[in-house]
């Protein structure tokens, strides 16, 4: 199943025909309802219903054919917490089921794709909109729809006050467009100091790394080394580190394997305040989610690894 994406955007979009929703800190996550069960799907297209098994049994109470597009997030002192989602995303099926008590997922809607075995894609957001609210409140959570306005500035507002509950931005979509698989027909608004950065490289060792080594997409594209990792962080960057070791080495013996990011030979970057730090380069990088103020002070904080389930 594609799902639909975004295009990013610096300023809010206004005028007719707009509609403006919330973007939780989560994790993309598509819900079919079958005939006989309940599957969870990545945007990658994993199948992760195992690590989800209290979304799955909410699920079980929507009507066989039914696809829903959302975000799983999990709530924590008041906040989305992408860090506990991410923990219970790697939860194994044992462990899942232990974590569904002490940390609840929550499913936030923003789509309806199928509905009772009907593909409604083709129809206008506005009309897909009132289907998914139709069918989600009489369940409750955790199953339920995202907010939404056509106000502009309620819209605004919600981009400057829901950041401390866990809100990264706005998505804006067209109440007359039909569902835009696979393609960047909506529009994004992230706040102004989260950006996407390549990771090129990290210091330390591949077991506990320190920092990474970033290039940003604004300046001079220097690299930079980023503050010290957070132990959440620090441990979603060796576990990549690990498994993209693994798949080389498991790659090793095969013609045309893919091309995954492995470390080369030491090399050296110049870190505010530290002087030359070596670091092990990424070929080609990987890609993180970075908090900074400008390009040089302070250090740009990293978020999170942007990988797929």
């Amino acid at each position: 199943m594609r799902v639909a994406l975004a295009a990013p955007v610096r300023t809010l979009p206004r005028g007719a025909g707009l509609a403006y929703e919330p973007k939780f800190d989560g994790h993309r996550l598509v819900v079919l309802r079958t005939e006989e069960d309940v599957v969870l799907q990545a945007r990658s297209g994993r199948i992760v219903t195992s690590a989800f098994p209290d979304l799955a049994a909410a699920a079980l109470h929507l009507p066989a054919g039914t696809v829903l597009d959302g975000e799983v997030v999990v709530w924590h002192a008041g906040r989305t917490d992408f860090a506990l989602v991410q923990r219970r995303a790697a939860a194994t099926a044992a462990r899942a089921a232990v974590l569904a008590q002490s940390l609840p997922a929550s499913y936030a809607a923003f789509d309806v794709l199928e509905l009772a075995g009907l593909d409604v894609r083709g129809r206008p957001y506005e009309r897909r909109r009132a289907l998914l609210v139709d069918l989600l409140l009489p369940l409750g959570p955790p199953l339920q729809p995202v907010p939404m306005t056509t106000d502009p500035e309620l819209a605004a507002t919600w981009y400057e006050t829901l950041p401390a509950n866990g809100v990264e931005g706005l998505v804006i979509k067209r109440l007359d467009q039909a569902y835009p698989a696979g393609r960047r027909g909506w529009q994004k608004l992230r706040h102004t100091d989260v950006r996407d950065a390549a990771v090129v490289g990290y210091t330390g060792t591949a077991r506990r790394p320190l920092a990474l080594v970033l290039v940003l997409p604004v300046g001079d594209q220097t690299p930079l080394v980023s503050s010290p990792l957070t132990g959440a962080v620090r441990a979603e960057v060796a576990a990549e580190l690990a498994a993209r070791t693994t798949s080389t080495s498991g790659a090793a013996s095969r013609t045309a394997a893919p091309r995954t990011p492995t470390a080369g030979p030491p090399a050296t970057v110049t870190a505010i305040g530290l002087g030359e730090v070596p670091f092990h380069p990424l070929d080609p990088p990987l890609t993180a989610e970075v908090r900074h103020t400008s390009t040089r002070h302070p250090p740009p904080e990293v978020l999170r690894l942007k990988t797929a389930l």
